[in-house]
């Protein structure tokens, strides 16, 4: 198992994943491929498109929200062992993990509230209690 191997894991469902550390003794540091947002992120988060293209079986993103005081962001990022780690699904090009990398920078930085980016998340806030998003 290395990094940028793509593993189908069980969670509460079968979900794929990309390995983003080797196995060592606190565990295999993951992030969750997810659907697309379908909403503008812009200035909210980051997301990192994989798919057919890298050899896995479905379209999807790794997300990364963009960390603000008061907020805390969901990035689909959690540790597991190698127990959790059911088929071996593809590998990432080393392309695909540079982006992965960039935006896990991007991520890490702190950024200040705008005004826009505040009413974007009001307005997504409101469409979710809705059920407008999914």
């Amino acid at each position: 198992m290395q990094r940028g191997e793509v593993w189908w894991v069980r969670f509460d469902e079968r979900r794929l994943v990309v390995l983003l550390s080797g196995d060592d003794a606190s565990g295999i540091r993951v992030m969750q491929v997810v659907a697309p947002a379908g909403v503008d992120m812009s200035g909210l988060g980051i997301e990192v498109t994989v798919g057919a293209a890298d050899g896995l079986p479905f379209e999807g993103v790794l997300r990364l929200a963009f960390p603000r005081p008061g907020f805390t962001p969901c990035t689909w990022l959690t540790t597991v062992s190698r127990d959790d780690l059911m088929e071996r699904a593809g590998v990432l090009s080393s392309a695909k993990l540079g982006e992965i990398d960039d935006a896990l920078r991007l991520a890490g930085q702190a950024r200040e509230g705008t005004p826009a980016t505040t009413a974007k998340l009001s307005a997504m806030r409101d469409a979710l209690r809705l059920g407008e998003l999914g």
